[in-house]
């Protein structure tokens, strides 16, 4: 990556924004489609209840907690393997 010259860096740091922009939106949407799913069952009003509301509130909790452990666990993994290499 240091052997990069000015605009190679410009070109990568481009498409590695791209690619977080993809990652975020197809995350995103798939937060949607979960809790959508999981929370919205009665079409009869066009009013969102307050059981629909909580039970969205709590999906996108979980979900966030999810992401968040996963992303730890990653990163934990990612040093161990990092340890591994080294030795």
């Amino acid at each position: 990556m240091n052997n990069l010259t000015l605009a190679e860096s410009r070109e990568l740091e481009q498409r590695l924004q791209k690619r977080q922009v993809k990652e975020f939106i197809g995350l995103f949407s798939n937060l949607v489609d979960n809790c959508f799913t999981a929370c919205a069952d009665d079409f009869t009003t066009k009013a969102v209840t307050n059981r629909e509301s909580e039970c969205v509130s709590r999906c996108v909790q979980k979900f966030m907690h999810t992401q968040q452990r996963l992303s730890q666990r990653f990163q934990e993994h990612n040093a161990e393997m990092n340890q591994q290499q080294q030795q």
